[in-house]
Parts: C-alpha cells; sequence; structure tokens
C-alpha cells in the first residue's frame, strides 16, 4: 500500500482547485485546502472530509502563507505535495492594461505562487522529500493576442518551476509545471478572469474578437477537470515525475504548432543567429 500523503492545494474552493482537492481525497491522501474566504462552504461541498482541512489564505500575503504552512503541518504532520492552483486570467491587449492591472495579475499569480513555494519549503527541506507541482497553462509557452499579460505570468511559472527543479534535486524535492489547455471550469465566467477597464479600438479584430468568444465558449471546452484531479494524483505518485506536465490534446497540439514555428524561424534565421560570435583566430605558431 502506498503511504498516505498530505497535499497542501491553493485555490481549492472552485474550478481546477476543488477538481484536484475532490480527486486527493478519493485517492485517500490528506488535504490542507486554501480559501479566500467562508471555509464551511467547502467542507459542505465535499462532506466534511476527515482527511481535509481549511485554511484561510490570500496568496499574496506572505505573512499569511508561512502561517498557513505551519498550521498545516501542525495539523497533518508534513507537506508532501504543494499544488499553486491560485491564479485568475486578465483579458487584455497588453497596450491596454494599466499598471494597476498588470501588478495586480503578477501579485497573484507569480509573486504569490513565490510566497507559498516559500512558506512551504523549509518543510520539505527538513524531510528530505516534496513535490511541487505549480498550475500553469498552454499559454504559458504559446500565448495568444489578449493573453500577452496573463500568459507572460504563466512563462515566469514555467521558468520558476525549471530553476526549483535543478534546486531541489540534490535535497530530494521535486518540481513540475502542469499545463492544462481548456477545461471545463468557471474559469472564463467572470469569477475568475476579468478585462482590462481599457479597450483600445485598433485592437477590435484581435482582442476584440476574444473578448466576444471567450464567453461564448465557456461551457464547451474540452478538457475533463475531473480527469485532470486524477492525473495529478497519479503524477504525484510518480517516481520520477515530469518538470513539464501537458493536460489535454488542444495543449498538445499547440505545442507542436510552437515547435514548427521555431523550427521554421531556425531555418529562415539561422545564419544570423549563427553570425554573432567572435570569429575563431588561428593560432600562431610560436
Amino acid at each position: 500500500m502506498k503511504s498516505q500523503k498530505t497535499w497542501f492545494i491553493t485555490g481549492a474552493s472552485k474550478g481546477l482547485g476543488i477538481e484536484i482537492t475532490k480527486a486527493v481525497l478519493a485517492s485517500g491522501d490528506k488535504v490542507v485546502a486554501t480559501v479566500r474566504n467562508k471555509p464551511e462552504q467547502l467542507y459542505a461541498a465535499l462532506d466534511n472530509n476527515p482527511n481535509l482541512h481549511v485554511v484561510l489564505l490570500d496568496v499574496t500575503n506572505e505573512a499569511q502563507a508561512k502561517d498557513a504552512a505551519k498550521e498545516a503541518v501542525d495539523k497533518f504532520g508534513s507537506i508532501d505535495v504543494l499544488v499553486n492552483n491560485a491564479g485568475y486570467g486578465l483579458l487584455t491587449a497588453v497596450e491596454e492594461a494599466s499598471d494597476a492591472e498588470v501588478r495586480k495579475q503578477y501579485d497573484t499569480n507569480v509573486f504569490g505562487l513565490l510566497n507559498v513555494v516559500r512558506a512551504v519549503l523549509p518543510y520539505q527541506r527538513i524531510q528530505g522529500s516534496g513535490h511541487i507541482i505549480n498550475i500553469s497553462s498552454v499559454l504559458g509557452f504559446n500565448t495568444l493576442a489578449g493573453f500577452g499579460v496573463y500568459g507572460s505570468t504563466k512563462f515566469a511559472v514555467e521558468g520558476i518551476t525549471e530553476g526549483l527543479a535543478l534546486e531541489l534535486a540534490p535535497l530530494g524535492i521535486k518540481a513540475t509545471a502542469v499545463e492544462p489547455g481548456l477545461f471545463r471550469t468557471n474559469f472564463l465566467d467572470e469569477s475568475s478572469y476579468v478585462e482590462s477597464k481599457n479597450v483600445i479600438a485598433d485592437y477590435a479584430t484581435t482582442v476584440g474578437e476574444l473578448r466576444k468568444g471567450a464567453k461564448h465558449l465557456n461551457g464547451t471546452q474540452p478538457g475533463d477537470p475531473a480527469k485532470l484531479g486524477q492525473a495529478l494524483v497519479k503524477l504525484a505518485n510518480s517516481d520520477n515525475p515530469p518538470v513539464h506536465l501537458m493536460l489535454g490534446n488542444d495543449t498538445l497540439a499547440m505545442f507542436r504548432q510552437k515547435e514548427a514555428q521555431r523550427t521554421e524561424e531556425i531555418s529562415v534565421w539561422g545564419n544570423v543567429t549563427t553570425s554573432t560570435d567572435f570569429e575563431k583566430v588561428k593560432e600562431q605558431a610560436v
């Protein structure tokens, strides 16, 4: 029998977060689930499962993140798997987004994630084991018009995770960036993404079309969030997890499209790429 793990899952009140929590509890593991308010609602939604402990956490509050991690360890003795799921989307042309809107996006999706990583890692280092799973996105390697700012936060998550994987491997701790495509959650309703207040007419045929289409797409996304939760349970129980895990056929298709695009760019611009090194100086005979 596998040993029982304790998971720490941020943003667990809805969307992917609650589906991951359900899958983990169904596997027999324990979960410390974080919510920003009304913890009693999550307890009720999950039938007051005895393996569930809900804590309040705004990931942008570093002191609160440290308190939540300590409470998790005090309650269940360890944090074996951290799932950084909390975040939201910002739909905007890069030029349209205000400084305040961009900073708020980064405060949650990047700096908030780092707050939780710093809060949990001291316990995992003491244990000499653990797994950090950062929820990235298909837009973390191939962004779209209208999601340049949001995508950039997920590009950051990818880089942070790659660095963590290298730094933590000698300590017995693993790190994975999970890259979901479109899953049928509430991410595309007003509770999980926002649009910039500023709208510039010149972007009507790019970002404007996406603004109109996003609401119509909601409820028809191809990904099953329950299956995503099950995939994360499998990931956490792997002895050799990947640094990157794509989830969804749409994600795989976009990755292959990006690979083909980059390969084409290299074929056209390869001579320029290789032209910028110093010329090799022939050694003169002594």
